[in-house]
């Protein structure tokens, strides 16, 4: 069986032939491609124009047309997702939108798959064991693999042990039961102990459950290696046994054993390694199997990713309380009442009200992305960010597109006017607006600004926009670090 493993960009706009030709089908294998991936939502049709060749992003009018619009090639197709799925022998990495350097992107996917396993991490999400609902439900046999591997280098191989006790053994000694139960000599007022207790923990080098998990290890590794996504996932090959599951018995005296042992197991990440090889074991799938089943590590929604990295790295103060924000100044009296409050709560809500009721606040209101209150040569800076995951064209000679909406433009100003009293009663003078979108070079570009008139004549700021290099972004994520807001020259 032939593997074939391609780049596709995310968003980009690709014919049915060109899929063809990265993807090495046939007119019935493309067919059967672009169905099953439109089927788990990963890949969208749209119009074949002129319009949709120069987009950049995939937008709600862009209504998705029929498979029967689809086979009359009079469309094309998006992928709408960042990571690596595999489709029968088919691995599709598909890499972020603003990626545009004609090259095979290894490095940059690198990075992002690691970013995109630290932001799964934080945000709590579980391992999915499966993709899709209904006839289109598959097991996500890349997931828990991936879980699998990652597990071991976090926590080694399954082991079951056994305290033991000796005398005079090599072990830590056991004051309380030699002093309880062993035979003193006493010299000098002194006690001296002939025979001491002393406790171990032996590990069973040859227990059941230990060589199963170093047979599915190996064999997780090896299809890793296969579908070539072990250098993408930064993942060494591992080769831990010999054995091959036929070795422990048939499937059903595994389940069997490994039901038992989640039994009696109560440490919870033990437990969780249990049922995940017991998944892997009860669903005899393999990656790269010619199956209608796709597995997929990644997202549809990679702009919260974006948000969250730049929340992240520009130390964003919307969830901290008043009372705790670090200001040259104290809390403001007015404010001393609310210490506890987070920043985002000072943002009023709606308030409704009917001709025979009292007034009432609506459940939601403006929420920014991230707010931060550096100090930048010793001032207090209040800067109001907006994380847009955007590739926007801002060129001489060039047709404004990739921009954020009027909407966007709007709230940013609004954002402003809500934390207007707050800034005033800490005389807050220099306040700032600022789009930030990723950009694949290596240096903070300024890109331009985007302004309102009649917003501007409030005296609120405009939204001065600036391309970040997500590389250096990403990096500073993955170290946990900040960047210096000062080298954005907002």
């Amino acid at each position: 069986m032939k593997i074939v493993s391609s780049y596709v960009r995310e968003q980009k706009r690709y014919t049915k032939n060109e899929l063809k030709n990265i993807f090495s089908f046939d007119e019935a294998g493309v067919e059967k491609f672009i169905k099953n991936l439109k089927a788990y939502g990963v890949l969208k049709s749209v119009k074949n124009n002129t319009a949709q060749l120069e987009m950049t992003d995939l937008l709600d009018e862009d209504i998705e047309i029929t498979d029967e619009t689809a086979e009359s090639g009079d469309c094309l197709y998006v992928f709408t997702y960042v990571g690596v799925i595999t489709s029968g022998s088919r691995v599709i990495k598909v890499y972020p939108k603003y990626l545009l350097s004609q090259k095979e992107p290894l490095t940059e996917m690198k990075q992002v798959i690691k970013v995109l396993e630290r932001y799964s991490n934080s945000e709590e999400q579980i391992i999915n064991i499966f993709n899709g609902d209904g006839d289109n439900r598959s097991f996500n046999i890349l997931a828990v693999i991936l879980f699998l591997l990652n597990d071991y280098y976090e926590y080694g191989i399954y082991t079951n042990s056994e305290d033991i006790i000796e005398i005079n053994g090599e072990g830590e000694i056991l004051w309380g039961k030699t002093i309880d139960e062993s035979f003193a000599m006493i010299e000098d007022k002194r006690p001296y102990y002939m025979e001491l207790y002393t406790g171990k923990t032996v590990e069973d080098d040859k227990d059941y459950f230990k060589r199963l998990h170093e047979c599915v290890l190996t064999e997780c590794s090896k299809q890793l290696h296969d579908a070539q996504l072990d250098e993408l996932f930064g993942i060494d090959e591992l080769v831990l046994s010999e054995e091959i599951l036929l070795d422990f018995g048939d499937k059903d005296y595994i389940l069997e054993r490994l039901h038992k042992e989640l039994n009696i197991q109560f440490n919870t990440r033990r437990q969780i390694l249990l049922k995940t090889i017991y998944t892997y074991i009860s669903q005899e799938r393999r990656m790269l199997e010619e199956n209608d089943g796709i597995s997929m590590f990644g997202t549809t929604a990679y702009h919260a990713v974006w948000e969250k990295v730049c929340a992240d790295v520009f130390d964003n103060k919307l969830n901290t309380t008043l009372g705790q924000l670090k200001m040259s100044v104290p809390l403001a009296d007015e404010f001393k009442s609310r210490s506890s409050e987070a920043l985002i709560n000072i943002i009023e809500k709606p308030k409704w009200k009917g001709i025979d009721m009292e007034e009432v606040d609506a459940a939601d209101t403006l929420i920014p992305d991230l707010i931060s209150i550096p100090q930048i040569n010793g001032t207090d800076h209040f800067i109001i960010f907006d994380a847009k995951y955007y590739n926007i064209q801002l060129e001489k000679g060039k047709s404004l597109r990739g921009n954020p909406g009027v909407g966007d433009v709007t709230k940013q100003y609004l954002y402003q006017l809500a934390y207007k009293d707050f800034i005033k009663a800490h005389n807050i003078s220099v306040v700032k607006n600022c789009f930030l979108m990723p950009t694949e070079k290596n240096e903070i570009i300024k890109k331009g600004t985007a302004r309102m008139p009649m917003l501007e004549a409030l005296g609120l700021e405009n939204i001065q926009i600036r391309l970040i290099p997500a590389s250096m972004l990403y990096e500073r994520y993955l170290a946990k670090g900040k960047i210096d807001i000062g080298l954005l020259e907002l």
